[in-house]
């Protein structure tokens, strides 16, 4: 674990986008070696840049519910675990917020996936996500989320949660119906066991 958090702490320390960052460098991750579920997402929002945690916004309390977990086991490291594509914020663009900075990826993330080998299920949201964890960029989000019995059980491709997506939501209901059931019946299972202290 010392190694762990050695590299945890440089990654909090990083400065690789800063001049391109508008309200500067905040890394936010949340990981642990033993954590069963790993969310692989894009990057922090504005507000959860201002909170310093993870999916501590609207969209986290629809993944939350997704997910059918409490605050307090989504919020524990060592049963889940998100990385997103790009650590910080990104600043936000016309139409929502600026992809993830280019350079977080190959810095860091292939360090951090190496560590986390407690990893039985990888919720992967959105494209930037889709892109680097499944088939590379040919396929849209819908194609990827339809295909989900492809991943399963290990990965499981779903949209961003953001309020955003609402038209996707409405669009695409058989995500709701066929899809999350199977998914809260795995994280339940995953999340059940009692973690072993020390």
């Amino acid at each position: 674990m010392v190694e762990f958090d050695l590299m945890l702490a440089e990654i909090r320390a990083c400065q690789i986008c800063a001049s391109h960052l508008p309200l500067g460098p905040r890394p936010i991750l949340q990981v642990h070696p033993e954590a069963a579920i790993l969310i692989v997402s894009q990057a922090p929002g504005r507000r959860v840049h201002t909170s310093g945690i993870p999916f501590q916004d609207a969209s986290g309390v629809r993944l939350r519910e997704w997910m059918g977990v409490s605050e307090e086991v989504f919020f524990d490291p060592r049963r889940v675990a998100v990385l997103p594509m790009g650590f910080c914020f990104p600043g936000s663009g016309p139409s929502g917020d600026r992809p993830p900075r280019p350079e977080c990826a190959p810095a860091w993330r292939e360090a951090v996936l190496e560590k986390l080998v407690g990893v039985r299920l990888t919720l992967v949201l959105g494209r930037y996500a889709q892109a680097y964890h499944l088939d590379g960029p040919s396929r849209s989000v819908t194609e990827s989320v339809a295909s989900w019995r492809e991943y399963w059980p290990e990965k499981l491709p779903i949209p961003h949660p953001s309020p955003r997506n609402q038209a996707w939501f409405k669009q695409n209901a058989w995500f709701e119906e066929e899809v999350l059931p199977m998914l809260r019946a795995r994280v339940k299972q995953l999340t059940a066991a009692p973690l072993v202290e020390g």
